[in-house]
């Protein structure tokens, strides 16, 4: 394997996420503040995951005791704090994080999960967000939800009947029983704990922007230090020769042919498109080339025994929105059957830093034997080491991944090979790094 430089550190804008804890009563309107906090944040890297979801599963006396309404569900017990401490990490450090599904009308937890990945920031919110201290050494922010107990008892009552299917009798019953007992042994201390504490709920308009602005501030702050580390790593692609890891398409006189008509002026749009597929097929066709095979033997219709090879893995793509969406017909004219998923990563006008709005890829992409992340053209890098991180994070090995693109930049390549050794990319051209983005332009008319 060819190992293109030594290994340079880069850490995603969505890594050492901030996570704020909301406690309080329940009842106390926790999930109507986040929700306030991430509508004043406007910004759509912010998550709100609730401590509902890690209620540990119940055996069958403690199932049958909670259809009773006589299972305590408000004592920290009830809560899987190791699991709810593993997925927090898993975000802080920038990873997939599997969140598990909590039923409340069948007291289980489900099979299906739900996927967090690469938020700005996460709110943590339940009566117990301030309660382990696993949890507290991670939080960026500790915010205390304070409101009315006859408040909080008529929001319970309302949310059980209508969305969990209780009956007030049960909903009265476990309130003396268990939540207004246990909010003075376990939720009130968090009070003394807490960063700021916010009474009112949603109402409180004056905390709810305070929090707001320091959120904000911290993010200000993150998206600075992400650009330098961009510009840190560009300089150190700069003074580098070119990784061997970039592949460049021999240039015979086929390809220098097709390379003339691509790049004149005057070539029609429909004679464009005829060619550019054409050249990213015989991409296609030299980056599946590192696709494993293994030895295979088949008879010929002559009757004779030949010795040949198969492939022992199958091929996934990714296409980076809008560029790779160019290269989507040579794929299927090289590899009809290959699945495919896409992300979406945009250059944020004001600052200059990617950003990744969107991201569909199929479940099973990590035991792909090879993914072509597809771009139409790679200039500084910045998108192109984003993707290749998002492909990471979900599981696909380095030396899996192979960049396909039709114009690449010798600082945008090292950039990515730095951070990356093992990944290979394959461009059929190599132009100025501050190329304007006109490939997918002409492809796509627009």
């Amino acid at each position: 394997m060819l190992q293109a430089t030594r290994r340079h550190h880069y850490s995603p804008p969505w890594g050492d996420a901030s996570i704020i804890g909301v406690a309080g009563s329940s009842g106390s309107g926790k999930t109507s503040l986040a929700l306030a906090i991430v509508a004043q944040l406007n910004l759509p890297w912010v998550v709100i995951m609730s401590m509902d979801s890690f209620y540990k599963p119940l055996t069958p006396e403690q199932s049958r005791k909670a259809f009773l309404n006589e299972y305590d569900f408000d004592a920290p017990e009830a809560i899987d704090f190791d699991i709810l401490v593993e997925r927090l990490r898993d975000i802080k450090q920038g990873k997939v994080a599997e969140v598990p599904m909590y039923s409340f009308e069948k007291h289980a937890r489900l099979p299906q999960t739900t996927t967090i990945y690469s938020p700005h920031v996460l709110i943590l919110e339940g009566i117990f967000a301030l309660h382990d201290q696993r949890v507290l050494d991670m939080l960026d922010l500790k915010i205390f939800a304070e409101a009315d107990a006859d408040l909080c008892l008529s929001r319970r009552l309302v949310r059980d009947v209508k969305e969990r299917g209780r009956d007030i009798e049960g909903c009265i019953k476990q309130w003396f029983g268990f939540v207004k007992p246990n909010f003075h042994k376990y939720v009130a201390p968090q009070r003394e704990i807490a960063d700021v504490i916010i009474p009112r709920g949603i109402e409180n308009k004056v905390a709810i922007s305070m929090v707001s602005d320091q959120i904000q501030k911290t993010l200000s702050h993150k998206s600075a230090a992400h650009q330098l580390e961009l510009r840190r790593l560009g300089k150190i692609a700069e003074e580098s020769p070119l990784s061997p890891n970039a592949l460049v398409l021999k240039e015979t006189n086929q390809v220098r042919g097709v390379h003339s008509l691509l790049m004149n002026t005057v070539t029609s749009r429909e004679d464009y498109i005829f060619y550019f597929d054409r050249m990213i097929a015989m991409l296609i066709e030299k980056a599946i080339d590192f696709l494993p095979f293994q030895p295979h033997q088949v008879v010929t219709p002559q009757g004779n025994v030949y010795m040949g090879l198969r492939k022992s893995a199958e091929v996934s793509a990714v296409v980076i929105l809008r560029g790779g969406s160019a290269l989507e017909t040579g794929l299927r004219r090289t590899i009809p059957d290959c699945q495919t998923g896409r992300i979406l990563i945009q250059t944020n006008y004001r600052t200059g830093e990617p950003e990744l709005h969107y991201r569909a890829l199929p479940l099973d992409l990590a035991k792909s034997g090879l993914v072509l992340l597809l771009d139409s053209q790679m200039s500084t890098g910045g998108a192109a080491l984003m993707a290749v991180r998002v492909l990471v994070d979900h599981g696909v090995p380095e030396d899996r991944i192979l960049f396909v693109t039709y114009l690449a930049g010798h600082v945008g390549v090292n950039r990515v090979l730095g951070v990356f050794p093992d990944v290979r990319v394959v461009v059929a051209r190599l132009g100025d790094d501050m190329e304007d983005r006109w490939v997918e332009t002409r492809y796509l008319g627009c």
